[in-house]
């Protein structure tokens, strides 16, 4: 697969000096540009390299940790399966959760229930263990 680096990097700069940080929370499922990645790690898609992210964690206005998500049916030790609104029914791919900055969130598109953020908490303590 060939990857559009020098494309991504204009874009990473653009957003670090020119975008502005939106208003978020936990439990929330964002379009965030993630960018073109290295191997395996989960790439945006699109013009603004986006792909669909679960704020689990949110620290401050400017950071928290997020989990990349696929529409793909993945199961595994590595996958929660969840659905976020109606008809839209996603993996978390909790081995790929990363620090974020709230700059690289691009729009709300939904958000999780109170029990699929409980369960996909337990599940990424379970994979430290």
């Amino acid at each position: 697969m060939q990857k559009n680096f020098k494309e991504w990097h204009k874009n990473k700069s653009d957003i670090h000096e020119n975008k502005q940080r939106p208003f978020f929370h936990e439990q929330e499922v964002w379009f965030a540009s993630l960018g073109s990645n290295i191997g395996f790690e989960q790439d945006g898609v699109g013009e603004s390299f986006l792909r669909p992210v679960v704020i689990i964690k949110k620290f401050n206005n400017e950071i928290f940790w997020g989990i990349p998500t696929t529409k793909k049916n993945k199961k595994g030790v590595y996958y929660f399966r969840f659905n976020w609104g109606k008809d839209n029914g996603s993996s978390a791919i909790l081995s790929q959760i990363r620090l974020v900055d709230s700059k690289r969130l691009f729009y709300k598109i939904g958000q999780i229930s109170d029990k699929d953020l409980k369960e996909i908490k337990k599940r990424i303590i379970s994979l430290l263990e």
